[in-house]
């Protein structure tokens, strides 16, 4: 299995996923400042020219949610997600989703000063998005209680991302409760040290 990636991307996700389900993997970095996004050879494996892409055997495959969940049930040892038949899959693969559909799209609209009727947008509105995930949170200590799994990923990714670098998400207790419980997982760090040791390397 090797992830094309990149440091200070979405392909973050990627990477944590594959921290926390401890299986074997290889990463190729993916220069992004010198056009290595629009060789051939990658854009074979993802046309869009995006990163994170993985590869696994004859398996070719982009977009974070679908490498989380691919990674999750090439790795059912790791428990990140309900199995087949599971009532609580079903608010797993809501979350799961939740970030591309409606977090990141919320997240453009804060930040360009967009306005939108609520009945346009697919999101509906960033103040929607943020009472949605709040009140999904406000439980914990995960989406699905006690287990972790790849929605947490996905949406902590951007949970975590909002606050402390785009600061467009002003954090409630619940948030910041939830985004220290994330970071402070030994396979987060592990990814982060990853994207550091790369960003170093680049100088």
């Amino acid at each position: 299995m090797k992830l094309y990636w990149a440091p200070h991307t979405r392909a973050f996700r990627a990477l944590w996923m594959l921290e926390e389900a401890g299986i074997a993997y290889e990463r190729e970095l993916v220069d992004l400042r010198n056009g290595g996004q629009d060789r051939p050879e990658f854009r074979a494996i993802n046309p869009m020219g995006k990163v994170p892409a993985l590869t696994d055997g004859a398996a070719r495959l982009a977009e974070s949610a679908a490498i989380c969940a691919y990674v999750a049930e090439r790795a059912p040892e790791a428990g990140l997600a309900p199995p087949l038949g599971d009532p609580a899959r079903g608010r797993y693969l809501q979350y799961l989703f939740f970030s591309s559909g409606c977090m990141e799209p919320a997240f453009v609209q804060k930040m360009m000063g967009m306005s939108l009727p609520k009945s346009s947008a697919g999101w509906g509105s960033f103040d929607l998005v943020m009472e949605v995930v709040d009140a999904a949170l406000k439980p914990g200590p995960y989406l699905l209680g006690e287990a972790f799994s790849a929605a947490d990923v996905m949406l902590g990714s951007d949970v975590w991302y909002g606050i402390g670098l785009l600061k467009v998400i002003t954090p409630t207790p619940a948030m910041t409760a939830y985004v220290e419980r994330l970071t402070a997982r030994p396979a987060f760090q592990r990814a982060k040290q990853i994207e550091a040791a790369a960003l170093a390397a680049a100088g």
